[in-house]
């Protein structure tokens, strides 16, 4: 499918077709062309993936992670009504100017960090039609290389980080590797489900860093299965590390569930085909901003674990959870 590119780098290196089938993926494509219905009216203008956390967009958190496993060369797959996620990683002369001028140099660096993150790409997706759809539009900037897709509502502890795990053992392995993470089971039908096996050995190879559980073979994969139907609660999560066949599988497979392009769909395709399929189950803290809920969610526990914000907002928390419990119980009384 075409790349319709909004700010195409003339200058920006074709793929290297002659590297070896193990190569590290060194470039990331973030969908993020979704209407986010669920936050309306809010991102009747403002694009979810611009919504503060704090004082960072989800979409920086998101770039910021990839920057910190290495991947540095980024890929935007937008709608219409969001170039603005483009200019919030581009340069703001007048801005940074001013900020100098007063000697505010703590906000004018913040300002610039995200320039400095990576080298940021877009193109434009016609029309939402499923996270297969959203990921062929990344072909031509990736070429022949495995690559990193990161869903545009979700990320994870910085001190926790699965994404260089990832990396590592998909450069071991080959194929698809993917993030997991347990569910309960009456929420199968929300997730892409996976069967697996256990992978010891591999599961020795990345270490023990924080926040990582098992390691599995993939054996097969289903896209939102019904509790009975479901061969596990292990859920596909926002992180993959993907071969470039996986291109010709989404060309290949038909509309799927909710009459979309599933992503899920082209990697059992592949899967059946013999392409080793991973999985590592994540145990640390993952942000999913993809629902309100999820989303004040995350501002409450980043503001309070932030130096600068915490003592005095987990304070101020405590004293409202404290006093709203009274009210609460007050008003039921009176109530009855």
């Amino acid at each position: 499918m075409p790349d319709h590119a909004i700010s195409p780098n003339p200058n920006s290196e074709t793929a290297d077709t002659t590297r070896p089938a193990r190569s590290r993926a060194a470039k990331a494509v973030i969908p993020a062309a979704g209407l986010a219905t669920r936050f309306l009216p809010a991102t009747k203008a403002v694009p979810k993936e611009l919504l503060p956390v704090v004082d960072r967009p989800v979409l920086q958190y998101i770039v910021e992670e990839a920057a910190a496993a290495g991947i540095r060369d980024i890929l935007l797959v937008t709608g219409r009504g969001k170039t603005s996620m483009v200019e919030h990683f581009d340069r703001q002369p007048y801005l940074e100017s001013r900020l100098e001028a007063k000697g505010d140099l703590d906000r004018l660096a913040a300002i610039r960090r995200p320039a400095e993150l990576a080298e940021i790409y877009a193109c434009r997706q016609g029309e939402p039609l499923g996270l297969g759809h959203a990921v062929s539009y990344g072909e031509s900037h990736v070429g022949q290389e495995p690559f990193v897709v990161m869903l545009g509502d979700e990320f994870l502890r910085e001190d926790q980080p699965l994404l260089p795990a990832m990396l590592d053992l998909q450069e071991r392995t080959g194929g698809i590797v993917l993030a997991l993470i347990e569910v309960d089971w009456t929420e199968t039908k929300r997730y892409g489900i996976a069967s697996v096996s256990p992978a010891p050995d591999l599961r020795e190879s990345i270490g023990s860093p924080p926040g990582l559980g098992e390691v599995y073979q993939v054996t097969g994969l289903i896209e939102k299965p019904s509790t009975e139907n479901a061969p596990s609660n292990l859920a596909v999560v926002g992180r993959y590390v993907l071969p470039p066949e996986i291109f010709g599988a989404i060309r290949r497979i038909g509309p799927g569930a909710g009459g979309e392009i599933q992503l899920t769909d082209a990697m059992a395709l592949l899967l059946s085909e013999g392409m080793p399929v991973h999985g590592i189950v994540y145990r640390g803290v993952r942000f999913d901003t993809g629902l309100p809920l999820g989303y004040l969610q995350a501002v409450v526990q980043v503001a309070a674990r932030r130096p600068d914000l915490g003592p005095a907002f987990r304070a101020w928390l405590a004293d409202y959870v404290k006093n709203e419990l009274s009210n609460s119980e007050f008003a039921t009384a009176g109530a009855e």
